[in-house]
C-alpha cells in the first residue's frame, strides 16, 4: 500500500500536536526456570535472567524512537507470576520480599520504568505460595520503586474467590498505610483483577502468562488526543454512525504506527513479537484525555447522562479499528478511564459531575475498571471489599476483564488531593458509600461461576 504525503503529514501532526505515542514496549519473560528451594538463590537467578534478557531493551527502544520519530514513553518488563516461581521455595512471607528487591534492582540496572508480575492467580483457590505472596505485597511495594503487583481473584470460568478478595482489600489498606508519606504510591502499583489477560503490556497489571513463549515483545500504543482532535473537527450535525466510522479510521492509523514499532523491536531484540495493545490511555497533558473524547461525542460533561453510552461507542470503535489494522491485537485494547491520569476526568470529579457509582457503570463497557481512584483514608476494609466485589462481578458476569486500583488516602478527606506526578498525575479523593455493612465481606467462600461459563 502506497503512503501518500497527506498521510505522512497526518501522522506527523498526530505526534507533534496530538500526543500520539507508543506508551510502552514491554518485554515479557518466562522465569519459571529460576525456581529454587532457596529463596535467595531464586532471587539471584531472577536478577540474572532479567539483566541478561533485557540488557538492550532501553537502547533498542530509544534507537527506534529516534529513527522513526515516534515517542516511546515507557520501557517495561513483565514476568511469570512470582507466586508460581517461588512455590518450590522453603520460605516465609517476609522472605518473598527479597524477590521483589531483586526485580527492582534488575529493573534499575537495565533502565526500565517498571517490572510487573509480582502477583498470583487465585481465582479458584489460594495455594501456600499464593498466600505468602499476598501477605508480602505491602512490604514489597513499600520498599521498591519499580515493582508492580497484580492478583487475579475472579474469572468467568471459576467465579470469584471471596476469601482472596478480602485478603486483597486488607492488603490495599496495609499498603496505603505503609506508603502514606508518599501519598499511598504503593497502591498505585497494585491491581486486583477479574479475567486478567496474559499478554497485557500496561502497568500495573502486566504479567507474563503461562501460555506465552519464553520471551516476547508486547507493545502498547495510545492516542486519545488524536481521536479527540478528529472528533472536534466533525460537524455538529454528524450522526453517531459517522463518528464511529471516524474513530475506527483514526485508530486504524494509530495501530499501524504501533505495528511498525512492535515488529522493529521484535526483530532487533531477536525475540518473538507478541501483541499490539491499542488502548486509549490518557495522560495529565492537556488534550490527551478520554473524558474530552466523550464530551466531543456530545456529552455535556464526563459523568453526565449519556456518558456510559458514549464510552461504549468509543470502546467498540477503537477495538474494530485496531483489529482491522493488525492481526496481532491483544492485551486489553480499548479505552481506559484512570481518574488521576486524565486532567478532564479530575475536573469532572471536582465539579461533582463524576461519582464513583457512575465510574462503576462506565466500567461495564470499557476496557478495564475502577482505575487510580483515591478514596478517604478512613474507609474500612468492608467498604473496600464491596467496591472490589462489585467490579469483579461486572467482569465475571459479562466475560470481560475488569480491575480495581484503589488508593486509600491516609489522613485525607473527600475533596483533597494525592499528588503523584508524571503519568500517574493527581487523584482527587472521592466520596464512597459507607453502607457496606459488616457481614457480606466476611462470609467467605466462592461466588459461583455464571451459567455462561459452561461453553465447552
Amino acid at each position: 500500500m502506497r503512503i501518500t504525503p497527506k498521510e505522512i503529514g497526518e501522522t506527523l501532526a498526530m505526534i507533534s500536536e496530538q500526543n500520539l505515542d507508543i506508551r510502552t514496549i514491554t518485554l515479557g519473560l518466562s522465569i519459571r526456570d529460576c525456581a529454587h528451594q532457596d529463596i535467595e538463590v531464586c532471587a539471584q537467578r531472577i536478577y540474572d535472567r532479567l539483566t541478561s534478557a533485557a540488557a538492550n531493551l532501553v537502547s533498542t527502544a530509544d534507537q527506534i524512537a529516534r529513527e522513526y520519530g515516534v515517542p516511546i514513553v515507557n520501557k517495561r518488563i513483565s514476568v511469570t507470576p512470582i507466586a508460581e516461581v517461588c512455590a518450590a521455595a522453603t520460605a516465609y512471607a517476609e522472605d518473598f520480599v527479597s524477590v521483589a528487591h531483586a526485580l527492582d534492582k534488575a529493573a534499575d540496572a537495565v533502565g526500565v520504568d517498571f517490572v510487573g508480575g509480582y502477583g498470583a492467580l487465585v481465582q479458584k483457590g489460594i495455594s501456600a505460595a499464593d498466600a505468602k505472596l499476598i501477605a508480602s505485597i505491602p512490604q514489597a511495594l513499600a520498599t521498591t520503586t519499580r515493582v508492580c503487583s497484580s492478583v487475579n481473584v475472579g474469572s468467568t470460568r471459576a467465579g470469584i474467590n471471596m476469601d482472596a478478595l478480602l485478603s486483597m482489600a486488607e492488603t490495599i489498606l496495609t499498603t496505603a498505610r505503609l506508603t502514606a508519606s508518599a501519598d499511598g504510591i504503593g497502591c498505585a502499583k497494585l491491581v486486583v483483577f477479574a479475567n486478567a489477560v496474559e499478554d497485557n503490556p500496561f502497568m500495573a497489571g502486566a504479567f507474563h502468562g503461562g501460555g506465552e513463549a519464553d520471551a516476547v515483545i508486547n507493545v502498547g500504543v495510545s492516542g486519545p488526543g488524536v481521536v479527540r482532535a478528529v472528533l472536534a473537527d466533525m460537524p455538529q450535525d454528524a450522526d453517531l454512525t459517522a463518528l464511529a466510522e471516524k474513530i475506527k479510521a483514526t485508530t486504524f492509523k494509530i495501530t499501524r504506527v504501533g505495528e511498525l514499532v512492535a515488529r522493529e523491536a521484535s526483530r532487533r531484540m531477536g525475540v518473538e513479537m507478541g501483541i499490539l495493545d491499542l488502548s486509549l490511555a490518557p495522560t495529565p497533558a492537556i488534550g490527551d484525555s478520554v473524558a474530552e473524547i466523550l464530551e466531543a461525542i456530545g456529552v455535556g460533561k464526563c459523568g453526565g447522562p449519556g456518558t456510559t453510552a458514549a464510552l461504549a461507542l468509543l470502546n467498540d470503535a477503537v477495538k474494530k479499528g485496531g483489529v482491522m489494522a493488525s492481526s496481532a491485537v491483544g492485551g486489553l485494547s480499548g479505552a481506559f478511564i484512570p481518574v488521576s491520569e486524565d486532567a478532564s476526568m479530575i475536573a469532572s470529579v471536582e465539579q461533582g459531575a463524576l461519582s464513583l457509582e457512575k465510574l462503576e457503570a462506565m466500567t461495564s463497557v470499557c476496557s478495564v475498571g475502577l482505575d487510580m481512584i483515591a478514596i478517604p483514608g478512613d474507609s474500612d476494609v468492608e467498604t473496600i471489599f464491596g467496591i472490589i466485589a462489585d467490579e469483579m462481578a461486572i467482569g465475571v458476569i459479562n466475560n470481560k476483564t475488569t480491575a480495581v486500583r484503589l488508593i486509600p488516602a491516609i489522613g485525607k478527606r473527600v475533596g483533597e488531593r494525592l499528588e503523584f506526578g508524571g503519568l500517574l498525575g493527581a487523584a482527587p479523593v472521592m466520596a464512597v458509600n459507607r453502607n457496606a455493612g459488616s457481614v457480606f465481606a466476611h462470609r467467605g467462600g466462592r461466588f459461583p461461576a455464571p451459567l455462561s461459563s459452561l461453553r465447552n
